[in-house]
């Protein structure tokens, strides 16, 4: 569009390097300022000092959304009241579709100034995928909270894998059959932690072993004296330790399930946060039954105004929930892999209250069935993830329409 200069910022901790150009690709200048208020100021002057030499009507703001370091400058020039917000536009690109665009040139070399001719030249073309404007404060402050809270769910996954790793070391059946249904659960780490070997728990007598089991579990245990037997069985039938890594691997597994303990509590205390923070955004998605406050939050955090997606199957792919496509003559794949893009907060928070809402929802439930039956492989993550994709429609039409949800009656 003529009349419009297009401004790539690459960002790093101490410097934002800026590209500008116009609508025929011509580089107007090009300089770096300090990723500081005072940089971003600098910036703008410039930019207004070019609108007095050429006639510009309207400033298209671009940079990667990677880190934390971009977020204040996007703020700034979103708010600065210096450009009319009426004559700009701050947004958010995808990394790797950036990427993917630069690879478009032959030779270019890897360096700040050419990443920012690259944003700026991929806003001109308009032909990747733009993540949107930048989110309001108000979803902003909860993106910050919902993201945190995936990253200690992400830590706490992987370091229940490890502890897994670790236990099947010392304890090899109750990882593989699970007698206490719950490897993470009180009962079954103090049951770890306090006997020094499954020697000790084999032949503990059953009396003792279901007395430590029934005080544990506080008396929820219906039968302790069967469950000890069945605990004991699957100890007898375990792989033996040697005594010279035994005191090592107890030691492990007690670290481990500090861990556990600190990313569980940590997790509860985001939830409490993020509960709080909802009371002040009205939404209707809470209207489903299987998503709380927290999936919710998740959801809009990333979603913001849902009126920027044309529809929901653009929303979709946003959050990288659609299938790459393999199609070659007259045969066409039906088992593709997802697209290796999108926003990746979005997808989990999506996945997560699917597979919560799916157990109470019958039609969701319905299509997960169906959609494992059908999936030859990986059929649980499959279905799931298929499961999400149909109900994104859902998300988009209640957000969009601003009301509650009405199952569909048989």
């Amino acid at each position: 569009m003529e009349g419009t200069i297009f401004i790539g910022i690459d960002v790093s901790q101490q410097s934002n390097s800026v590209h500008v150009m116009d609508h025929s690709g011509n580089k107007l200048w090009q300089r770096s300022f300090a990723n500081s208020l005072t940089g971003s100021h600098e910036l703008v002057q410039q930019l207004l000092e070019t609108r007095r030499t050429r006639p510009v009507s309207f400033f298209n703001f671009g940079l990667e959304a990677t880190g934390c370091y971009g977020d204040q400058i996007a703020m700034f020039l979103r708010e600065t009241n210096q450009i009319p917000r009426s004559e700009k536009v701050v947004r958010l690109l995808n990394p790797k579709q950036v990427s993917r665009f630069k690879k478009s040139y032959s030779e270019l070399p890897k360096t700040d100034s050419m990443d920012a001719f690259v944003i700026a030249d991929s806003l001109r073309f308009g032909r990747i995928g733009l993540k949107g404007t930048v989110v309001d404060e108000k979803y902003l402050a909860l993106q910050k909270l919902t993201r945190s809270r995936f990253q200690v769910a992400k830590d706490l996954s992987r370091e229940k894998n490890r502890y897994l790793q670790t236990l099947f070391l010392k304890f090899s059946t109750m990882v593989q059959d699970s007698p206490l249904s719950d490897n993470f659960g009180t009962t079954a780490i103090e049951l770890v932690n306090e006997f020094e070997s499954v020697d000790e728990i084999a032949y503990t007598p059953l009396e003792e072993l279901a007395e430590f089991l029934n005080q544990k579990g506080k008396g929820h245990f219906v039968d302790p004296e069967a469950l000890a037997k069945e605990i004991q069985k699957a100890a007898r039938s375990s792989y033996r330790l040697p005594k010279a890594i035994q005191d090592s691997v107890n030691q492990v597994l007690a670290m481990q399930a500090q861990t556990i303990r600190f990313y569980t509590q940590q997790l509860k205390d985001y939830d409490k946060l993020i509960e709080t923070q909802m009371t002040g955004i009205p939404n209707t998605l809470t209207s489903i039954k299987g998503i709380g406050p927290v999936y919710a939050a998740g959801i809009l955090a990333e979603v913001g105004d849902v009126t920027r997606f044309k529809d929901q199957a653009a929303l979709a792919n946003y959050a990288g929930l659609s299938w790459s496509r393999h199609q070659s003559g007259k045969f066409e794949a039906e088992q593709t892999h997802l697209v290796h893009s999108g926003n990746r907060y979005l997808r989990y928070y999506l996945i997560e209250a699917t597979n919560h809402v799916r157990k109470h929802d019958p039609e969701l439930k319905a299509f997960f069935a169906r959609k494992y039956d059908e999936t030859p492989r990986s059929k649980g993550k499959r279905a799931l993830v298929l499961t999400a994709r149909k109900f994104v429609r859902v998300v988009y039409a209640l957000l969009r329409d601003n009301r509650i949800y009405i199952p569909r009656q048989d």
